[in-house]
């Protein structure tokens, strides 16, 4: 495994893990759960020891099956993809395997947000908020340009809506949420 230097890590029972990692747990992400982060790193170390072993093998058989894509390809460099043959091959090697029997899946416990409405489910760092704002975004659209399309933003100072974009409108300070308790004056910009 490759480890940036610069990060700390910190020794708890038989695993290695990140300081950041670590503190995150033990100060945001186990209290007011049910859950320790004593009893969240004992599970996550039995979780390795019981899942790991098939993982390394599941994962050496990735490795070989790439290996086995990337020089079938080499091989063929330049010539045409017969898809018939390509895939007898996949088939050969075991990456596409026979459709198993029908099969259901049940869950419970999931909040509607993600068991109900239809929407892209992404996972992101936090500690990014670029990425953070670029996933709220593709799961609700994104606030500016919602606003920009509406009556929310005054159509004087030539910010009126046209057919095409208007960057007076478009402006960030064009952009405010209009005066009400309920929505009070906030001025927005295209990176907040």
């Amino acid at each position: 495994m490759v480890r940036d230097l610069h990060m700390n890590y910190v020794r708890i029972g038989s695993l290695s893990v990140a300081k950041a990692l670590h503190e995150f747990i033990g100060q945001e992400a186990a209290p007011g759960t049910s859950l320790s982060a004593e009893a969240f790193w004992s599970g996550f170390a039995e979780l390795l020891r019981d899942c790991g072993p098939r993982n390394r093998r599941l994962l050496q058989v990735r490795h070989e099956l790439q290996f086995r894509i990337d020089q079938y390809h080499r091989e063929r460099s330049g010539e045409a993809l017969e898809l018939e043959d390509y895939e007898r091959f996949l088939r050969d090697i075991g990456y596409i395997v026979p459709e198993g029997n029908e099969f259901g899946i049940r869950t419970c416990n999931v909040d509607d947000e993600i068991a109900v409405v239809a929407g892209p489910q992404l996972v992101v760092p936090l500690s990014n908020a670029r990425y953070a704002l670029n996933a709220a975004n593709a799961r609700w659209g994104s606030l500016y340009d919602a606003l920009y399309g509406t009556d929310a933003i005054p159509e004087d100072g030539g910010a009126t809506r046209t057919t095409t974009y208007n960057k007076i409108r478009g402006a960030p300070s064009s952009i405010r949420v209009c005066h009400s308790p309920a929505a009070p004056i906030v001025t927005l910009s295209p990176t907040q």
